[in-house]
């Protein structure tokens, strides 16, 4: 049996792949839906677009860069985090990087993607006494140094970022700091999300997201049993397998693309999305995977009588290093000699020297908890740190 699982906050491959989605009022589908009043509903119409192509873009460069591993990742953390980075980038720095997002800037102005995201960190803290989901923004600014008044001031009214001071000349008091922030706001599924940093290190700004949501129709343990799940036709490895009987569940069944897609609903309205390719056809669901196949098959889903359905229980992370794999999306000179970051400190030889992503994601009789966060480290191109501005 292959597997795919379809999230927006979250994307997961569970070999040979899987995507989880939590829906509701926290799926990025709530947010293009809102803003009618308020001049953003556009905006966040065009951000959901932008982030599912990206996420599958994403996606699809990790899974050919190693097709027989796990993956997952948070592409909304990683939009988040890099999003914010570009309130300090300049000229073609700034441009790559909202257009490797997949933002068209000729139909949405910098200041509306900016505000989108506002609106969506908005809509994911929105309390909730079913489902946990937190998300927040922080940037480790070395003390030697003083960010821009305008770019503080954007960090903090757009994406809610908490500011803090660090010594990165003590490079591993440093890194403790960070990762116990990380730790704790991610309730210790996340501990290290750095390491190896070092006085070069002018800032490091960090995204996390934490998901708990109970399953509407928990499984039961006792139904539970072990079975073989197939990573290939050869290759296969023992997992508990999950049941339910006899339920009602949105269902579509794609015969174009050979899988079947079924839909679980969590308490406080939110849900994921299976995928289950044919036997041999998961290549074939992994080459169409697009921000149109997704929509398709919301859209087509029906209520549906199941007799059974299975789903193994797993535990899988991943760690990235993206400062390999953004410039194939065309994120590249914020890596270089050339790159612009003269907003966030008014220091011209700043550039992004490593981009990390780490998430992890559990499924279980009684539910899913996820978790996420990505850190972008900020270093001088010499060793030679400039004085602060003095405006």
């Amino acid at each position: 049996m292959s597997l795919l699982l379809a999230l927006g906050l979250l994307v997961a491959g569970f070999c040979p792949a899987v995507f989880c989605h939590p829906g509701g009022p926290t799926d990025l589908d709530t947010l293009a839906s809102e803003g009618r009043d308020n001049g953003t509903h556009v905006g966040n119409l065009r951000l959901v677009s932008g982030n599912n192509d990206f996420a599958l873009s994403l996606y699809k460069q990790l899974a050919s860069k190693a097709p027989t591993k796990n993956i997952i990742f948070s592409p909304v953390s990683i939009s988040t985090a890099l999003a914010l980075a570009s309130l300090g980038a300049r000229n073609t720095t700034k441009e790559e990087i909202l257009q490797g997002l997949k933002f068209n800037l000729t139909e949405l102005p910098e200041a509306e993607i900016h505000q989108s995201f506002q609106h969506l960190l908005h809509t994911l803290r929105r309390p909730s006494d079913q489902l946990h989901l937190s998300v927040g923004n922080a940037l480790f600014i070395d003390e030697q140094l003083q960010l821009l008044a305008k770019f503080t001031e954007d960090a903090r009214d757009l994406y809610a970022a908490e500011t803090f001071t660090t010594k990165f000349q003590d490079p591993a008091a440093a890194e403790q700091l960070i990762n116990d922030f990380v730790k704790k706001e991610t309730q210790g599924k996340i501990s290290e999300l750095v390491k190896d940093l070092d006085r070069t290190t002018a800032l490091v700004l960090v995204n996390y997201i934490l998901f708990k949501g109970k399953w509407k129709t928990p499984f039961d343990p006792l139904d539970t049993f072990l079975s073989k799940f197939y990573l290939s036709k050869r290759r296969w490895v023992q997992v508990p397998m999950m049941k339910l009987e006899s339920l009602y569940v949105p269902y579509f069944r794609d015969e174009e693309l050979h899988c079947t897609v079924v839909e679980l609903e969590y308490l406080g309205n939110a849900s994921a999305l299976f995928i289950l390719p044919d036997e041999g056809k998961i290549r074939l669901v992994e080459t169409a995977l697009l921000p149109e196949s997704l929509s398709r098959w919301k859209d087509a889903l029906r209520t549906r009588w199941i007799d059974e359905f299975y789903l193994p229980q797993f535990s899988i992370s991943g760690e990235y290093q993206l400062e390999s794999i953004l410039p194939k999306l065309g994120i590249r000179e914020v890596f270089t000699r050339k790159a612009d970051l003269s907003g966030i400190t008014g220091a011209q030889n700043l550039r992004v020297s490593q981009v990390i992503h780490k998430a992890v994601l559990d499924v279980a009789e009684k539910g899913t908890e996820a978790a996420a966060a990505t850190g972008i480290k900020f270093a001088f191109t010499s060793a030679k740190k400039p004085a602060c501005p003095s405006g």
